[in-house]
């Protein structure tokens, strides 16, 4: 009996429907190889409820009108705070000056508001908000694929290609772009017996990196070619 009351008690509840949610973007984040997984969203989501729940509750045990008056979401607010710490670790630079992680740090802040909502008893909210959230990671961004405009089903590939001296670098160009693709940040560099073109292509999502060196590598003039997927 002492057992069943324990798992009734309403705060409890709100801990395990928090860790719910955590497990089920946590799982998400983990299936695609990020750096904030299962464990750190799962985490993150049952300790803003309890914080949210502490901080509710110690408001009507403690305060006293006139004398101690306290805020009952105090408390919880410092959450967000604490998860803007949390979030900038996940957002890395790499070499090529791409940053990533963002979509991961955005879910974490969210993993905290949902812990608050839920340890303030907005359970409908709160699911609701895991919805909506696994519709924008998962299924929206299959649709733009399928129906979007054109531009947001493009990926960026970096470029680096070492040419002979002895080639007409505006052809050169006019035949990539017959490739059908766009070519932007055009850099161009001589070397002793080389030049260096780096460009970043603008190609269709569906298209493999590996093609595009392929292609570039065809070409007449083309002595050398390295290629790298930005998106």
């Amino acid at each position: 009996m002492i057992l069943l009351d324990f798992f009734y008690d309403e705060n409890i509840l709100k801990l395990v429907i928090a860790a719910i949610i955590g497990i089920i973007i946590g799982l998400e984040r983990s299936l695609k190889h990020k750096p904030a997984g299962l464990k750190t969203a799962m985490i993150l989501t049952v300790g803003s409820c309890l914080l949210t729940i502490v901080s509710i509750f110690s408001a009507e045990i403690y305060s006293e009108a006139y004398a101690k008056p306290m805020d009952p979401l105090r408390l919880a607010a410092q959450v967000i705070s604490g998860i803007g710490f949390i979030g900038g670790g996940v957002i890395l630079v790499r070499k090529n000056d791409v940053i990533s992680g963002i979509t991961t740090a955005v879910m974490l802040w969210v993993c905290g508001a949902i812990g608050i909502a839920v340890g303030a008893g907005f359970y409908k909210e709160a699911i609701v908000t895991l919805v909506l959230l696994i519709l924008a990671v998962q299924i929206l961004p299959f649709l733009i694929n399928k129906i979007g405009p054109k531009g947001l089903k493009e990926k960026e590939i970096k470029v680096r290609t070492y040419t002979s001296k002895d080639i007409q670098l505006t052809e050169l160009l006019k035949q990539i772009k017959a490739f059908d693709y766009k070519i932007s940040s055009m850099k161009v560099k001589e070397e002793s017996t080389q030049y260096l073109l780096s460009f970043i292509v603008m190609t269709h999502k569906d298209v493999y990196t590996t093609d595009v060196f392929y292609q570039l590598k065809s070409l007449k003039g083309i002595e050398k070619v390295e290629v790298e997927n930005l998106s």
